[in-house]
């Protein structure tokens, strides 16, 4: 196995890349600033220039990868098109790309509510709306895909335990960051993560259970 991680230098992707080569899981990730991206990647993570909004780099930016992970989003800006341009269009040409070159995996972080059109994060140019759109198309695509949708994202990891459900079932709730990541990377290898959207959140009350239980759970 070899992963591609786009949105590699965000606060989620750099877990993901981190998580991942802790696991010698050798990874390909794409950064738009290469000086950059050293100062926060791990060492052992191969760096490639590029953008999800340049679809004609991206073949060759996969290079021999054979898994896909992608955890960009469109920062807060004035910018109306922003998400429209990072959260469908930008995972559009990722899709797209990974279908030449046959991905056998393809895991997309998304957000808890992406079905709820009256969400107040879709006061942020429609945001929820455009990661929806990204999740249809990653389902016709005809990938082998996980759509990981979390909750509230939180920078400090905690001892809470992981909350997994399925598609328009949890509405609140948080998560670190660090156990999306986990979550992101575990979809891999298990093969009840195959073709599902799973929606997590991390509670204290909550009984522990592996990462296969967890997806085995939904359905």
């Amino acid at each position: 196995m070899k992963a591609f991680v786009a949105g590699a230098t965000g606060e989620t992707g750099r877990r993901i890349v981190q998580e991942l080569v802790a696991r010698n899981i050798p990874v390909r990730a794409l950064v738009r600033d290469v000086q950059k991206a050293r100062s926060i990647l791990p060492q052992d993570a191969e760096l490639v220039e590029g953008d999800v909004l340049n679809p004609e780099i991206l073949a060759a930016a996969l290079g021999d990868s054979t898994v896909v992970l992608c955890a960009t989003g469109a920062k807060p800006s004035f910018d109306p098109t922003g998400p429209y341009k990072v959260d469908f269009e930008g995972t559009k040409n990722l899709v797209d790309a990974a279908k030449v070159k046959q991905i056998k995996h393809f895991v997309f972080v998304s957000s808890l509510c992406t079905s709820r059109l009256f969400h107040p994060l879709n006061l942020f140019f429609l945001i929820l709306v455009w990661k929806k759109q990204a999740e249809e198309y990653i389902q016709k695509s005809g990938l082998t895909y996980t759509i990981v949708r979390p909750g509230g994202l939180k920078n400090e990891d905690n001892s809470d335990q992981v909350v997994m459900q399925s598609a328009d079932t949890l509405f609140e709730g948080s998560i670190p960051r660090q156990k999306v990541a986990q979550v992101c990377v575990e979809a891999l290898s298990e093969e009840s993560a195959r073709n599902k959207i799973v929606e997590i959140v991390a509670k204290s009350e909550a009984t522990s259970k592996s990462f296969g239980e967890l997806f085995a759970s939904v359905g």
